[in-house]
């Protein structure tokens, strides 16, 4: 597989959103006790621990821009975590997910229909590899594939 690293949202993100308790759109962030499975950062791209506080806003994807770009809601801990900063490894919150959707788009920020796919993300090397082999494209997004929202995006290095 082609080198490559799960991206966090950014560390400038992550802060704002703990200090000022607001999301992208400037709304209150929702704050959840972790009580179940799910709850995953997209700092650190684990999932939250029982009883664990965390941040649940809308964020504003960097890419893609144009016309497929839309915000996400994601979860944050509320507490302070470490940014993930694997190399050829897949986030632990992608792993564990029950259905992924991995997204692909070229330099022109447009979708790359022929390399989007869905998969259990414990299998979804196979799919990323294809989509880092391909040229084309320039920057791969990967998406919980029920309800949509971003869990990672994905360079190649």
């Amino acid at each position: 597989m082609a080198r490559f690293r799960c991206t966090p949202i950014p560390a400038e993100t992550a802060s704002r959103w703990r200090a000022t308790g607001r999301d992208d759109r400037s709304l209150p962030l929702h704050r959840r006790i972790v009580d179940g499975p799910g709850f995953p950062c997209r700092y650190c791209l684990r999932f939250g621990e029982a009883g664990e506080e965390m941040l649940l806003g809308s964020y504003a994807l960097s890419h893609p821009q144009g016309v497929y770009w839309t915000p996400s809601p994601i979860f944050l801990h509320a507490r302070d975590c470490a940014r993930f900063a694997a190399e050829d490894a897949i986030a632990p919150i992608v792993l564990a997910n029950g259905i992924v959707s991995i997204r692909a788009y070229d330099a022109e920020e447009m979708c790359l229909y022929d390399l989007g796919a869905i998969s259990a993300g414990s299998e979804v090397a196979p799919l990323l590899e294809r989509a880092l082999a391909d040229p084309r494209a320039r920057f791969i997004n990967i998406h919980t594939a029920r309800p949509g929202c971003l869990l990672t995006a994905v360079e190649r290095l």
